[in-house]
């Protein structure tokens, strides 16, 4: 019998942290700041677009 056949069982929330600490081990650990440093800046963006959106909305009522 042969075991490598066998699967493994790992799930999709262990493949992403395997990936994520391969990264950090070889060297795309400033890639991953980088992108969730600009992944930030774009969510604040986004929020301060609603809030002025919000604000122009209330002004014209």
């Amino acid at each position: 019998m042969n075991l490598y056949i066998i699967p493994l069982a790992l799930g999709p929330g262990q493949l992403v942290l395997i990936a994520v600490v391969v990264l950090i081990l070889f060297g795309g650990g400033r890639k991953i700041s980088e992108l969730m440093r600009g992944t930030g800046k774009g969510i604040r963006e986004f929020k301060k677009a609603l809030k002025e959106d919000e604000e122009d909305s209330e002004k014209e009522d």
